[in-house]
């Protein structure tokens, strides 16, 4: 019987020392367990003058996108942001290995990179599905002129610094408000630990599924976040008496401009993206973690106290 070639796609933030170490220690795993390391063309360029690639595929050159067991990945939130990129289209999950700061999106920090390398190699993972944002822009003519997707947010962002943009927005067919304002965040559960927080949005766990907006900076009286349906369609208008236009931003990785009439619209992503976890722990113990709360003086649970 023939076995069934494994092909593991790794992707590196290829600009740190430690980093290109941990992918050689990585593709130094996978093949002796006869599995296939796979890169993308763009990291192969980063890492053939300073790794041994022999028998390393290359992403839609060798290996097609469908063969992709998992994607490993090595670095901060933007990193697994690119590899939701590459991996979009296929079925395969992302382990993401926090060689950064913060490193939301990350299953594991870079001390447990190994035991993480052996446990893929066991298939000894479970598979989370993140719900996306599906984008579409329309011209004044109601014309798609373009198409794209987002994991953690869709922004819509004013083009020029010094002038503002002249928005309305729009849930479900309906108008919301008309503002002036340097932007709207529009937000997955997934990102709202990123740009919507640092807009003051609300954390949204990953359970509920939903879609946020937050208003930037907004000269309204009502430019409060908000929460909507995961099924709802969110519109944002950029009027005719803006100057300048505006600027789409997906996941801060896509980018569209957006003349005046533009009209953005951001539906829930019929395609989810696939996380790999190894671990159960609760969202609030990565909240914890990850912004470091304090936490001193909790007693337990209600349970758990004599």
């Amino acid at each position: 019987m023939t076995s069934i070639e494994r092909h593991i796609l790794l992707v590196v933030h290829a600009h740190r020392d430690d980093t290109i170490d941990a992918a050689g220690r990585v593709i130094a795993e996978l093949r002796s367990a006869s599995a296939h390391p796979v890169l993308s063309a763009e990291d192969r360029v980063q890492l053939e003058t300073v790794l041994d690639l022999s028998g390393v595929g290359t992403l839609g050159e060798d290996v097609p996108l469908d063969d992709i067991e998992l994607a490993i990945v090595l670095g901060g939130d933007g990193t697994i942001l690119r590899a939701a990129e590459l991996v979009r289209g296929g079925t395969a999950p992302i382990l993401g290995v926090n060689m950064g700061h913060v490193g939301f999106l990350a299953e594991i920090e870079r001390d447990d990179m190994d035991d993480a390398v052996r446990r893929v190699i066991a298939r000894d993972y479970r598979v989370e599905e993140r719900m996306a944002l599906a984008v579409r822009v329309k011209d004044a003519g109601n014309a798609v002129v373009y198409e794209t997707w987002a994991l953690n947010e869709a922004t819509v962002e004013k083009a020029s610094r010094e002038r503002m943009l002249e928005v309305v927005m729009e849930v479900d067919g309906r108008p919301l408000s008309s503002f002036g304002c340097d932007g709207v965040v529009v937000a997955t559960p997934t990102g709202s630990t990123a740009y919507n927080f640092s807009a003051g949005g609300p954390v949204i766990w990953p359970s509920v599924e939903a879609i946020a907006f937050v208003p930037l900076s907004a000269h309204a009286l009502f430019a409060r976040p908000l929460v909507v349906d995961p099924e709802a369609s969110v519109a944002i208008e950029v009027l005719e008496r803006t100057s300048g236009g505006g600027i789409l931003w997906c996941d801060g990785r896509r980018s569209h401009d957006l003349p005046p009439g533009a009209r953005v619209v951001v539906r829930r992503s019929s395609r989810p993206v696939r996380l790999a976890r190894l671990h159960p722990a609760a969202f609030t113990d990565r909240l914890v973690q990850k912004f470091r709360l304090p936490v001193e003086g909790w007693r337990g649970p209600e349970g758990t106290r004599s």
